[in-house]
């Protein structure tokens, strides 16, 4: 199995198909723990990544931000449904993904 290398996949994506995939999964199968592991697949690869592209402290927060939505997920959408709560979250977290990794460019990476 190959596995891309760190410093070239967008996390921004990763972060939509954590939550949203995972959300998905929990719904459709009915069984959380599962979307549960696909939320933490996707959030491990993306940290794998942060760490090779930026540094700890930025590696920290994108993590918090993504599993901060995943919690901040289901108060809010009490308030707002369940979908437009997760395309909420998904959005801050894959933004801030996209701000603070991925748009850097090669020569610019915080190592």
């Amino acid at each position: 199995m190959n596995v891309s290398d760190a410093t070239t996949v967008n996390t921004s994506r990763l972060v939509a198909l954590g939550l949203l995939g995972g959300f998905v999964v929990a719904s459709e199968s009915g069984v959380r723990p599962l979307g549960g592991l696909v939320l933490g697949a996707a959030g491990a690869f993306a940290a794998r990544t942060w760490l090779a592209k930026t540094d700890p402290a930025t590696t920290a927060a994108l993590t918090g931000i993504y599993l901060g939505g995943m919690g901040l997920s289901h108060p809010l959408a009490k308030k707002i449904g369940a979908w437009p709560a997760v395309f909420a979250v998904t959005g801050i977290s894959a933004g801030a993904a996209h701000v603070l990794s991925d748009r850097l460019p090669e020569h610019r990476k915080l190592r």
